[in-house]
């Protein structure tokens, strides 16, 4: 279930935003950045939107690409499964805002209280329209490919970074069902070695979206593997400073 969050009130994807905070920290967040429209990236989303609508908080806006967003209003917020928040309590004065972005244009939040946050949407290889993102503050850089099978244009982007502080990744299966990876667009270890060999600067690189009922032999199997960048696994709940 896959959330990240900075400073406190803007999130990368929201798999998991009301399980993690509380009330109170989750009427901050006012600002989400969507990498694909799968379950476990926005499992939270309606009931983040529920409780910020109870607490009278403002609007909150989701930032993703034109299909990404359509994904969401036609299998999510479409008052089926979900209220279309975006017209409640009214198309002016909306609880949830879709802000359509351009992949490879820079836009800014300004949010964070720390500062504005300068995002660039990249495209990556997913079973769905999906997007990584560049993510800077000052002079500080994270680069987030999300759920990804072996892809080209996000590796370009953190060669191209002048100040990448951290590389987020995914490793989701063990290489012994590199089938199952491949048919689905994700990462074993094997293959992650292989798009890690891409990334020419010296840049810490952080893995998650680890299946669950194989997190120890994945563990085992990059414990195992000779990467060239340092490679760490992240931890949950557990907050960075960059």
């Amino acid at each position: 279930m896959t959330s990240f969050l900075i400073d406190g009130a803007l999130a990368v994807d929201a798999g998991s935003i009301t399980s993690a905070l509380s009330i109170e920290r989750q009427g901050a967040v006012r600002h989400i950045l969507l990498s694909h429209a799968h379950m476990d990236h926005v499992a939270s989303l309606p009931y983040l939107i529920e409780n910020s609508f109870a607490a009278g908080a403002s609007s909150i806006s989701i930032y993703s690409t034109a299909p990404i967003l359509a994904n969401l209003r036609t299998h999510l917020f479409n008052n089926d499964i979900w209220p279309d928040f975006s017209q409640i309590p009214s198309e002016l004065y909306p609880r949830l805002r879709f802000t359509e972005i351009e992949a490879g244009r820079v836009f800014t939040i300004n949010g964070p209280p720390s500062g504005p946050v300068r995002v660039t949407a990249i495209p990556v290889s997913h079973s769905v329209p999906t997007v990584g993102f560049l993510i800077e503050q000052g002079p500080s850089q994270i680069l987030f490919t999300s759920d990804t099978g072996p892809t080209e244009r996000i590796w370009e982007a953190a060669n191209a970074a002048p100040h990448l502080n951290l590389l987020i990744t995914e490793c989701s299966f063990p290489s012994r069902l590199q089938h199952i990876a491949d048919l689905s667009r994700h990462l074993t270890p094997v293959t992650l070695l292989t798009e890690l060999a891409k990334v020419k600067t010296n840049i810490p690189i952080a893995l998650y979206h680890f299946k669950p009922p194989y997190i120890d032999e994945i563990n085992a199997e990059i414990a195992a593997t000779r990467f060239e960048h340092r490679v760490e696994l992240l931890e949950q709940g557990r907050t960075y400073e960059l």
